[in-house]
């Protein structure tokens, strides 16, 4: 066994690792860019060494320094987590001539099941289903459009060696095609420095099923169930979970030996993951196609681990040390359920636009957990896992993806394994950039989720305008104007006992309006609870004036994120936020006579919504737009987004230039 292993990655995937090797007594060496020094991940290894500025394409992605450092501090074997250099088969030689492990597959297998032309080439030659395509050399767009005629619409183009969701746009049209295809090819060659692009048939209705695959040196080969990553967006993972609502028995079997099939032909060995596609429509199962494999651990391997007992990271560094896998394909079975969500710096409330910035407050609802060894290990504390590797104060940083925290929940059901997702989410208390906690939470109480009716189009069919906040019924809302009436009341005890000065006027009335919205709530505080329009709520609520966060039990249990904005009070909970306005009873009614501000109008200008680079102006002074006509693309966090005009117009002065960095709400341009 190795005595010490260097972590060629970042965030949470090199803390993961770090527990993992902490407890099997190897040593670790984290590296680090300028933007990561004062990262949890650095202070957790036992060395760290510098390799950078904060660019990947200058640190992260450069093999000499990986190689550099683990001379430097003497370590026999490097695990590349997910990304960065994980599936780079150059890599993996340069490693071996220099003596170092690579704790990964062979570079043959992630030569091949790397690049995803020739990929879909091997599936079908091992037996594998594939989807109809074209999988050679596309010359322009051009060209594009007559592969994507031929193969009939939809259809997605995707960055032959892709990944991570970028580097993909899904096709209805011929103008889709000539909108898409080039701006495809440069997020590949961005992302991956590879800009070849190929087309397949998109399959409507579909789900996205992954099989885990592990394997050893010594030819066995197992497949460890299968995880469900339906739900997402921009064709990034939202929500995992395993096993599938979906997959029998039956189909489990006939996916996972295909998938072993096809890690066989190419002599695979150490953790990767088989992606399919199966047609919802089709309830026997049997419609599934291969997409691609990767040949590294998932972002979503926990809830394997939570479901199986496995530690993954472990079995890599065993395979990789030479070991032979001690489990059989007999020993893997299915015990309970597990859900991972994704907490990404994004604000769902603005088009989920990234969100980068400090993170003034960050408490996830535990901290950590601890890998005891035990299968159920995996599972965190009381079935809670956070997976994670930033810190309070610290910076989600454009120059990386924009994923703060896995959340991972497990119970003995799938009903019980999202519900303890609710929870945690209300207890998760984050401040200073957007966030998509409301929105996970939304989800997670989605009757179609629950139902497991699921497609990869969930999110666009079930938020067709944008999300606004989880549904809220009658009774929540009631009790939520309890808690605004209690905070005011609180508020004002507390102001007249700071000094004293106050303590001879009368108490604060327990007769309040509470208006949430376009509604007002008639509350009369009480003993251990409250009456709102005439309807006893039973409850209290460990809160203090000036906390932000509050536990409240009684007639329905919540977490509650509270804060004073103004003369109005904010709580969030169960995904979604409620702005009040609370008044004594006796004086309610003058808030009608109040003046309302008129916001100024910004309608004549285009806006930057994140933090990012101008990378093309479509459009110049003068020139006369339609709604709809792009006029700016815009790139954050890896990922090219259109700005398009929203009215007719003639542009009346450009503010930015290609190139330029940009700051939200910086003003692009201007139409008269």
């Amino acid at each position: 066994m190795f005595s010490k292993i260097l972590i060629a990655n970042r965030g949470e995937i090199a803390c993961r690792v770090i527990k993992t090797a902490r407890r099997m007594g190897i040593a670790t060496v984290a590296v680090y860019s300028d933007a990561d020094a004062r990262a949890p991940f650095v202070k957790m290894a036992d060395e760290a060494v510098h390799i950078g500025p904060p660019p990947a394409a200058e640190s992260y992605l450069i093999p000499e320094k990986i190689i550099a450092a683990c001379k430097e501090t003497g370590a026999e074997a490097v695990h590349p987590g997910y990304g960065f250099l994980s599936e780079r088969a150059s890599f993996v030689e340069a490693l071996d001539k220099e003596g170092i492990a690579f704790i990964g597959p062979p570079a043959g297998a992630i030569a091949a099941m790397g690049d995803k032309i020739e990929s879909k080439k091997l599936a079908k030659e091992a037996g594998v289903n594939v989807v109809p395509g074209f999988v050679g050399e596309i010359n322009d767009t051009d060209h594009a459009v007559e592969i994507s005629n031929d193969i009939g619409y939809p259809v997605m183009m995707k960055a032959s060696a892709g990944g991570g969701g970028k580097g993909m746009r899904l096709a209805y049209s011929e103008k889709d095609v000539r909108e898409g295809f080039e701006a495809t090819k440069r997020e590949g060659l961005n992302s991956f420095g590879d800009d070849r692009v190929f087309i397949e048939k998109f399959i409507e209705d579909p789900r996205h099923i992954e099989i885990q695959i592990l394997g050893d040196k010594h030819g066995n080969i197992l497949y460890l169930n299968e995880r469900e990553c339906s739900i997402q967006r921009r064709h990034q993972k939202v929500v995992e979970e395993a096993p599938s609502p979906f997959v029998t028995p039956k189909m489990r079997k006939a996916m996972g030996e295909q998938c072993v099939a096809l890690s066989a032909a190419v002599d695979y060995h150490s953790a990767g993951t088989v992606e399919l596609i199966v047609s919802g429509a089709d309830k026997t199962g049997e419609s599934f196609y291969f997409l691609e494999m990767n040949t590294r651990l998932q972002v979503e391997h926990p809830v394997t681990e939570a479901i199986t007992g496995v530690d993954l990271v472990e079995q890599m560094i065993r395979v990789a040390a030479g070991e032979k896998l001690e489990m059989t394909q007999d020993d893997i079975g299915i015990d309970g359920w597990a859900i991972e969500n994704r907490v990404y710096a994004e604000d769902p409330y603005r088009g989920f636009l990234p969100s980068t910035g400090r993170l003034v407050e960050y408490q996830p609802p535990l901290e950590g957990w601890v890998d005891d060894g035990a299968a159920n290990g995996r599972r965190g504390v009381d079935g809670v896992r956070v997976d994670d590797g930033v810190y309070e104060g610290g910076e989600v940083s454009m120059f990386y993806d924009p994923m703060i925290a896995k959340l991972v929940t497990w119970g003995e059901t799938r009903d019980e394994a999202a519900d303890k997702q609710i929870t945690a989410l209300d207890n998760f208390r984050l401040k200073g950039l957007g966030h998509n906690v409301d929105f996970l939470s939304a989800i997670m109480q989605h009757e179609r989720f629950r139902s497991g009716e699921l497609t990869t189009g969930f999110i666009a069919e079930e938020y067709p305008d944008g999300f606004t906040g989880a549904a809220t019924d009658d009774a929540m809302m009631r009790q939520l104007a309890a808690l605004f009436a209690g905070a005011e009341f609180d508020t004002r005890v507390r102001a007249q006992e700071i000094s004293g000065q106050l303590a001879a006027l009368p108490n604060p009335p327990s007769e309040w309006s509470v208006k949430i919205g376009k509604e007002s709530y008639a509350v009369t505080l009480e003993e251990g609870g409250a009456s709102v329009d005439g309807e006893r709520i039973n409850g209290t609520w460990d809160w203090q004036v000036g906390q932000t966060h509050a536990q409240v039990t009684g007639d329905k249990e919540l977490g509650i994120q509270i804060e004073r904005k103004g003369v109005r009070w904010v709580i969030t909970t169960r995904g979604a936020s409620h702005e009040a306005l609370v008044l004594p009873a006796s004086i309610a009614s003058l808030e009608g006579h109040m003046i309302e501000k008129i916001p100024p109008d910004l309608s004549k200008m285009l806006i930057c919504p994140m933090p990012g680079l101008l990378v093309k102006l479509h459009v110049e002074a003068g020139e006369e737009v339609q709604p709809g006509q792009p006029l700016a693309t815009v790139e954050a966090m890896k990922m090219e987004n259109i700005l398009r005009a929203e009215k007719e117009g003639v542009i009346s002065a450009i503010n930015a230039a290609e190139g330029e960095s940009l700051a939200v709400d910086a003003v692009i341009l201007e139409l008269e």
